[in-house]
């Protein structure tokens, strides 16, 4: 089943983050709890691991982008699978 990547709350009051660096690209087989991207807070860099296995079908947010937190940047989904409803 395709699964959204959502920008995660990294602390009380913080509002948005910027993804840093995708350490995977699109296209890549991803391990549940495997590191996938690089978030940056006014406060830290932390790395944050992917919550479900599969593929890297979609990146949304690119590097350098600051979002709002709880925002799609990414999907994860099987081989073949359709993943247009997780599309904004």
């Amino acid at each position: 089943m395709a699964k959204k990547i959502i920008m995660p709350r990294l602390g009380m009051g913080i509002t948005e983050a910027t993804v840093m660096n995708w350490l995977k690209a699109e296209g890549d087989l991803v391990t549940e709890g495997e590191p996938l991207v690089e978030i940056e807070t006014a406060k830290a860099v932390e790395e944050q691991a992917a919550t479900a296995s599969g593929r890297l079908v979609k990146i949304l947010v690119p590097a350098g982008e600051m979002v709002e937190v709880l925002t799609t940047i990414g999907i994860l989904a099987e081989d073949g699978e359709d993943y247009s409803h997780l599309l904004p």
